[in-house]
């Protein structure tokens, strides 16, 4: 260290003046190395290295952290009992592969205790896979599809060989069990429906029966959808956009038991963007077998959610919060029956009283979309009862304002022709749904009817 030269009251120029210098610049080096170590840790565990876009956790308990989200989601909810068989629906992406891998999870350390108990008592839930196959509207070489579909079975069979099977179904088997009519018929449809918005939300609709019709079919109890937080954020606004907003409780729960086989949401916690992390660090292999952009409604939506994502992370789960706030229908939960006896103590009272009147399924739903109708359409639903009408008018009267405008054609020969296209089990709500009105009417008439025993005397 150079001297000032002559007389100086500060000693610059001493040696214990450089010594001190060097002992400051060596303690600020080594808080520094200190801090930027510290920051490098797990925030969590403090062991492991932190990983970017983890929230500063390790890979190991950010994994943890989405996995106590899903068990928390099936356990609080009483999802899965013992005796389910679950179909899990997979379609490629990142969210439908985490939940494969965590069910799949789930169950290996089911069936060890099983075999570790002495007892066997309680059995294991079995598990399914479904994949619809919607190759039909792929702009890919048929050897590119072929490859995807065989990549998805590959996927499958990796994780585990308990499954009970993967069931891949082409999309147009709904419409007709010979694959060459029913792609004719799909076509016919949807190309008489003339809003792009209608076209994607119709193929939804047939993309649930499909599943619905293949647990049926092989005794499925439970169906398991991948649905995240970011998808339901999506839904929540389009469907507001749409005038769907008084079914919009139905589609945001973990719970929906309006279908045959009921449908469970234990990923509607988690984010896609930590969903498509966490396949990334655990090297879960993805299949993407469309490459179709999103038009209409829903294609808006998803860029405004992805924008609104950018400027803060937390805007999704905001949305989603919000909705939750709205009424959920009788629908939106499980009944005691047959789950009773294998939940805990502690949330044996949430399901002690689900068996009361609220938990008939009362409400009249679309029978395009499932959702309940509101009282301005039952209203003018019931207001066209006891007229002389076809089947196909019968049939529209009990859709939903939304279907009725972004779905259904113009024109009384239009309706036939597209009733005629439908498939069976969207045709068969609307006479299941007359029945449950006539038993509910009954119900309610009850105490004014006449016995048997009283009509004989």
């Amino acid at each position: 260290m150079a001297s000032c030269g002559g007389t100086c009251d500060f000693n610059c120029g001493s040696k214990e003046v450089e010594e001190e210098t060097r002992e400051r610049v060596g303690r600020i080096s080594l808080a520094a190395a200190s801090a930027a170590a510290n920051a490098a840790r797990c925030s969590k565990c403090g062991d492991g290295d932190a990983r970017e876009g983890c929230n500063g956790a390790c890979t190991a308990c950010f994994r943890a952290y989405l996995f106590g989200k899903f068990k928390l989601a099936v356990t609080s909810n009483a999802m899965i009992a013992p005796t389910d068989n679950l179909l899990v629906a997979f379609s490629g992406g990142p969210a439908s592969r985490v939940a494969l891998q965590f069910i799949h999870e789930m169950q290996s350390k089911l069936v060890k205790s099983w075999d570790a108990s002495n007892s066997q008592a309680l059995p294991v839930f079995g598990v399914g896979v479904a994949f619809i196959d919607e190759s039909i509207f792929s702009l890919k070489q048929s050897h590119e599809i072929e490859k995807a579909i065989e990549n998805v079975q590959l996927i499958v069979s990796s994780i585990s060989s308990v499954y009970k099977g993967i069931h891949i179904k082409p999309i147009e088997n709904i419409c007709s069990s010979d694959s060459k009519d029913g792609r004719s018929r799909l076509s016919e449809l949807l190309d008489m429906i003339t809003d792009n918005t209608g076209k994607e939300d119709f193929l939804q609709y047939l993309r649930m029966l499909s599943l619905q019709k293949i647990a049926l079919e092989n005794g499925y109890s439970k169906l398991i959808l991948g649905s995240c937080t970011s998808a339901i954020a999506c839904h929540v606004i389009s469907a507001t956009v749409k005038g769907q907003g008084y079914s919009l409780p139905a589609d945001v729960h973990y719970v929906d038991t309006r279908w045959e086989v009921p449908v469970v949401l234990p990923l509607r916690d988690c984010l896609a963007q930590e969903l498509s992390l966490l396949c990334h660090l655990d090297s879960l292999k993805t299949q993407q077998l469309l490459d179709r952009p999103s038009a209409g409604i829903n294609g808006l939506v998803s860029s405004f959610v992805t924008r609104l994502r950018e400027e803060n992370p937390s805007r999704e789960r905001t949305i989603v919060r919000t909705a939750e706030k709205l009424k959920p229908f009788c629908f939106n939960k499980f009944s005691a029956n047959g789950y009773h006896d294998f939940l805990p103590s502690r949330l044996r009272p949430k399901f002690q009283n689900a068996d009361n009147s609220d938990s008939v399924l009362s409400e009249v739903l679309c029978p395009i979309c499932g959702s309940p109708l509101s009282e301005i359409e039952l209203h003018n639903m019931r207001s066209t009862e006891g007229e002389a009408r076809t089947r196909a008018e019968i049939f529209f009267t009990h859709c939903c304002q939304s279907c009725c405008f972004q779905i259904l054609p113009n024109g009384a020969a239009a309706y036939e022709k597209f009733f005629s296209l439908l498939p069976q089990l969207m045709m068969r709500r609307v006479k299941d749904g007359m029945l449950a009105n006539r038993s509910q009417l009954r119900e309610e008439i009850k105490d004014y009817l006449l016995d048997d025993q009283d009509d004989d005397t």
